[in-house]
C-alpha cells in the first residue's frame, strides 16, 4: 500500500484547522486515514505545530511521502528524515552466474 503523509482539512470557512495523518496515498482526502499524528493550527499568532515526530520518522523511515507543505513545516520544526536502510535478503542476492551446458560429445570417429 502506497502510503503519503499529509493536512487534512478541518474549522469552519476561513478559518482552517488540520489534521497530520498517515493516509493510503490513493483514497481521496477526505476518507479515512491510517494514523493522526499531530495538528496544524495557522490561525494563532504564531502558529502552532505539534507532531509526533517518532510516528513521522517511522511512517517516513518504512516508504511514506511527504506532502510539499507537510515537508517545509518539518522543515522549519527541524525534524530530520531519514530513510532505514533493508537489510539485504537472500533473495534480494544475485544469484551465481551458471556455466553453459557443455553439447553432447559427438561418437568417436572410427578410423
Amino acid at each position: 500500500m502506497a502510503t503519503t503523509l499529509r493536512m487534512q482539512r478541518h474549522g469552519n470557512s476561513h478559518r482552517p484547522f488540520y489534521h497530520i495523518v498517515a493516509a493510503n496515498s490513493r483514497a481521496s482526502a477526505t476518507k479515512k486515514f491510517l494514523e493522526k499524528l499531530g495538528y496544524y493550527d495557522p490561525n494563532q499568532e504564531p502558529s502552532v505545530f505539534n507532531v509526533d515526530e517518532d510516528r513521522v520518522k517511522y511512517w517516513y523511515g518504512t516508504g511514506a511521502t511527504l506532502s510539499n507543505t507537510l515537508e517545509v513545516l518539518l522543515k522549519k520544526k527541524g525534524v530530520k528524515l531519514e530513510r532505514v536502510k533493508v537489510a539485504s535478503t537472500a533473495a534480494a542476492k544475485p544469484k551465481k552466474a551458471v556455466a553453459a551446458k557443455k553439447p553432447a560429445v559427438a561418437a568417436k570417429k572410427t578410423k
